[in-house]
């Protein structure tokens, strides 16, 4: 596997961070680019990329901070050119507005890839538009059981405005990649950890229609969310990415942490990045800066068996919410992983409005928030 990175700034252009063995840019078979909303807007910039690639596969992804090496930045572009030994990709890509609902997207985008053979997908999905577990669903219906599902939603800092995708075109609202990756050769692990710590007592999810939460024990939802965050409820909804919900199922020993991403004040609703199943409980959840780096090492420790050699490429999508709870202790999250993998391991990745990996204890894939998800890939 060889790997060229390249950094953007609109002050400096293109520098290199990590060189690569080849002689000619032609030979790369996918380009991942993460950058900010707004360099993304720019026609420009794809033109660049696609003149500097025009071989590749190019997907283009808008975020809440980019990851490169060691480095967390804003209002840059993060580029990641592989060509890989052993390993085909194949990609898709749909827009939210030509199907029925997020699942069917899922669903249509798993059936036009090739199944055979098929190793690990990445999707990177409009984190506004579309409903990461609905998605996530669809994927799972129609995709091999073996085949490992990781990924994330587009961020947008913390505007919450609007998220573009792109899949060998500019980006734009509403777009859902998915890149498939096939061969024997290829070896993919993962890991996902948070880091929060609940407080307060469990609330039955009395009323929800998917990923909008009406009612807890029976009362406005957004009301007892208001009560527990005190002064903090004058900043909503901002400042609900500093206290996500966690949610536990009866029927499941897992809890999964969602995002809130909107609050309508008139009818005291929340609405989050994934569902939130009637019947289960929620429970809120606040910062531990330590543990929340400590979960970024778990993470990485998840992705190299005893025994293993650090990976090749780790693609580490973060959630946006831990980024503004470590504020400037946040490359302490990635240099936790840097210290794991060595100097050899190539780190790219973005801060997400949700991430996308199958838990620790099982392999169902399931849309998270507020964790560091971790995809690895090394050709034997």
């Amino acid at each position: 596997m060889h790997i060229e990175q390249r950094k953007f700034a609109a002050h400096t252009g293109w520098d290199t961070v990590r060189g690569n063995a080849l002689n000619s840019s032609e030979l790369y078979d996918l380009v991942i680019v993460f950058g900010s909303r707004d360099l993304l807007a720019d026609p420009h910039i794809y033109r660049q990329v696609h003149d500097q690639y025009p071989g590749a596969n190019i997907v283009m992804n808008s975020t809440s901070g980019e990851i490169l090496d060691t480095s967390v930045s804003d209002d840059s572009l993060s580029l990641t050119a592989i060509k890989f030994d052993k390993t085909t990709v194949e990609t898709a890509v749909i827009d939210i507005h030509t199907v029925k609902n997020s699942f069917e997207a899922g669903y249509r985008l798993a059936g036009s890839l090739e199944h055979e053979g098929l190793k690990n997908v990445l999707v990177i999905s409009d984190g506004q538009q579309v409903n990461g577990s609905d998605l996530v669903m669809g994927l799972q219906e129609f995709l091999p059981k073996e085949t490992i599902i990781t990924g994330g939603l587009a961020g947008d800092g913390s505007r919450f405005e609007k998220t573009l995708v792109g899949l060998n075109a500019p980006p734009s609202e509403g777009k859902i990649v998915l890149i498939g990756f096939y061969g024997d050769g290829l070896q993919v692990t993962h890991g996902s950890v948070g880091g929060w710590d609940p407080f307060g007592p469990e609330r039955l999810i009395t009323k929800s229609e998917a990923n909008v939460l009406y009612e807890l024990d029976g009362k406005p939802a957004l009301d007892i969310y208001k009560m527990y965050l005190g002064d903090y409820a004058h900043e909503l909804p901002g400042s609900a990415l500093l206290f996500p919900l966690s949610i536990r199922t009866t029927d499941a020993d897992h809890i999964l942490v969602r995002t809130i991403l909107a609050v309508n004040e008139a009818d005291k609703s929340m609405t989050f990045a994934g569902n939130m199943p009637q019947g289960a409980y929620a429970q809120l959840m606040k910062a531990n800066f330590d543990r929340l780096i400590e979960g970024a090492s778990a993470a990485a420790q998840h992705t190299v068996p005893d025994g293993t050699k650090p990976p090749d490429l780790a693609i580490l999508i973060s959630c946006v919410g831990r980024k503004l709870v470590l504020d400037q202790r946040i490359e302490e999250e990635v240099e936790v992983i840097r210290a794991l993998y060595g100097d050899t391991t190539a780190i790219t990745g973005f801060y997400s409005y949700g991430e996308i990996s199958p838990s620790f204890n099982f392999m169902k894939c399931e849309l998270h928030n507020q964790t560091m998800t971790i995809t690895t890939m090394t050709e034997a």
